[in-house]
């Protein structure tokens, strides 16, 4: 039960996570999509950044690999905070125990399991 009391007077940061990585679901995700999967196969961009040697060359910068974790990392904390307060609504109390804890263990498990596989391409 203490656990779940920290986690939940965590509830700033949540709430921090949750906007976060909505705005780059809103923002990054349409760009990431625009550019992968619409400006390269059209020809409008050259073809060959979709090759193994070229994406993995970009795998090799710090920045790249940034950009790849926040776009994971944060949407899941948004999702996690957004799967917990939907649940939440619905007062099912013996899950309100529990729900926090599954969510955002969730999303850090997640998180660090992206990190680890982030960091060990290239």
């Amino acid at each position: 039960m203490c656990l779940i009391k920290f986690i939940k007077s965590l509830e700033p940061l949540w709430w921090s996570l949750f906007g976060l990585g909505g705005a780059i679901a809103a923002f990054l995700f349409p760009a990431h999509i625009l550019i992968q999967g619409v400006l390269i196969p059209a020809g409008i961009l050259p073809k060959d950044m979709l090759q193994y040697e070229n994406f993995a060359g970009l795998l090799s910068s710090p920045i790249v690999r940034i950009y790849f974790l926040a776009l994971i990392v944060f949407p899941l904390y948004h999702a996690a905070h957004r799967i917990r307060m939907t649940l939440e609504d619905l007062r099912i109390g013996w899950l309100n125990a529990i729900l926090p804890l599954l969510c955002y263990g969730g999303a850090t498990t997640i998180s660090i399991a992206a990190v680890v596989v982030i960091l060990r391409l290239s």
